[in-house]
């Protein structure tokens, strides 16, 4: 299985990258940033830290990790479990001293925790997208469920399809339903190429919507330091 993002970053973190990771859409590409996306430390006492961090405790499960900046951030306050597909992520997370990475699929909560094991959970890097579907997302948040608490929170965070500025997000692709869109796009590192990614995007008011049966319910929505921009993160809570 190839592992082409994953591998950039942890080259990247151990000063070994010679080349760019490349995220492509058909003939369109472009170099993707690593440094402040997944090795810069994330300050839980910073104007836009202190919104997220408000809304987690312990125990916590890191959906999608990636080199493990939020797990790094909350491990010193409360056990945290820091989940990634990519082996090369979860070398980088042990590396840089994330004390529970594991290799997991966040599609596939229930094979891999019991019931009410976490008090909070955090996908942050619009990874619901690849839910794929409403029917997916919605899935995906009813395992959430299962393996958090009653009165557990989540964060999450997508890319809006009805804010200015979504349809210029490389590989976005038009939906004729109102408060939905995809992307498409792959990632190629040093001559490997990932299989291509297909994520949904999910309006709040969709996700709103899709959080109705599953448990969770929507309790904020913040777009700080994204202006018009599409992206926003969703506080969620047990209803």
């Amino acid at each position: 299985m190839t592992d082409a993002f994953g591998r950039a970053i942890r080259d990247h973190h151990r000063g070994d990258r010679t080349e760019p990771l490349l995220q492509g859409d058909g003939e369109e590409t472009r170099e993707h940033p690593i440094e402040a996306f997944y090795v810069d430390p994330f300050d839980p006492e910073s104007d836009a830290g202190s919104w997220l961090a408000s809304r987690v405790d312990g125990p916590l499960v890191d959906l999608g990790a990636g080199a493990g900046r939020h797990a790094l951030a909350f491990q010193d306050r409360f056990e945290t479990v820091a989940v990634e597909t990519s082996p090369a992520l979860v070398e980088t997370m042990r590396d840089r001293g994330v004390a529970d990475a594991r290799e997991g699929d966040m599609f596939a909560l229930r094979d891999a925790f019991e019931r009410d094991r976490f008090a909070s959970a955090l996908a942050v890097g619009t990874q619901i997208g690849l839910a794929g579907s409403i029917r997916g997302l919605s899935a995906f948040l009813g395992d959430l469920a299962f393996v958090t608490t009653p009165d557990a929170t989540a964060v999450v965070d997508c890319y809006d399809p009805d804010r200015p500025g979504a349809a210029a997000l490389l590989g976005y692709r038009e939906d004729p339903t109102p408060g939905l869109a995809h992307r498409v796009m792959w990632f190629a590192y040093d001559g490997e190429t990932d299989p291509t990614l297909h994520f949904r995007l999910f309006s709040p008011d969709r996700l709103r919507e899709v959080a109705v049966g599953t448990g969770w319910e929507v309790e904020a929505i913040d777009r700080d330091g994204t202006g018009d921009g599409p992206h926003y993160r969703a506080a969620l809570r047990k209803r």
